[in-house]
């Protein structure tokens, strides 16, 4: 008989066990964020956009993509409320807009982790591999070009099919795009997503000490820094 309620004893602690790392296995299925940036994507991006929409400051599709029409509007809205005017629609923007971002899966739709770490890798390797060794402006410049590129009607509408857009990049084509960005690179990356442009909306750019395509030199030289300049056609 102690046998079996011995026996009985051990399956309940087994079962219950299971059930514990069951459910915070559940827990941890959800990273979310509670913020609107560059690189995000979803159902939040949508009611920013929505909310901005009605009152007159986004002039876009609502389609939530974040692009510089929603960076724009946002921070118009920021400086008429009297808010950080850096773009991101953070808790107190969220708040303005009467917006909560609530949480996990019951929130408002919140933008997955993945939507916005995926891009903000892919853009700190494509800096990484196209200009490491350039001044830290300058990264955050490559950076802007491809991000202005994803806005542009010119071009594709992402920053991987950016990135990958056949002949486009040279750290594609000679595979630097596959070395692991460094911490300065991840930094351009965030910069250039949060909005920085140094190369106010340029769409190219090129080493006029090693370039050797003759198109490249019929864009208009907008900008220059450390060995890059930037323009625009």
């Amino acid at each position: 008989m102690k046998k079996i309620k011995i026996v009985f004893l051990l399956c309940c602690m087994f079962v219950t066990a299971g059930m514990v790392f069951h459910t915070n296995q559940k827990k941890e299925v959800v990273p979310t964020l509670s913020y609107v940036s560059w690189g995000t994507t979803g159902q939040l991006v949508r009611d920013v956009q929505q909310a901005l929409k009605n009152r007159g400051y986004y002039k876009g599709n609502v389609d939530g993509i974040y692009g510089t029409g929603t960076y724009n509007a946002i921070v118009s809205f920021q400086k008429d409320n009297a808010l950080t005017a850096d773009g991101i629609a953070g808790t107190e923007t969220l708040r303005a807009l009467g917006i909560s971002s609530g949480t996990g899966s019951s929130g408002i739709g919140q933008t997955e982790q993945s939507d916005i770490d995926e891009d903000l890798y892919l853009l700190a390797s494509a800096i990484h591999g196209e200009a490491r060794g350039e001044p830290y402006e300058g990264q955050v410049a490559v950076g802007a070009v491809i991000l202005n590129r994803v806005s542009s009607e010119d071009f594709p509408n992402s920053i991987a099919e950016v990135v990958y857009q056949r002949g486009a990049f040279d750290a594609v084509r000679d595979g630097q795009i596959t070395l692991t960005p460094n911490d300065t690179a991840f930094r351009a990356a965030q910069d250039a997503l949060n909005g920085w442009d140094p190369t106010n909306g340029a769409l190219y750019y090129w080493n006029p000490a090693t370039a050797t395509s003759r198109w490249i030199w019929s864009v208009p030289i907008t900008t220059s820094i450390g060995r890059h300049v930037f323009g625009v056609k």
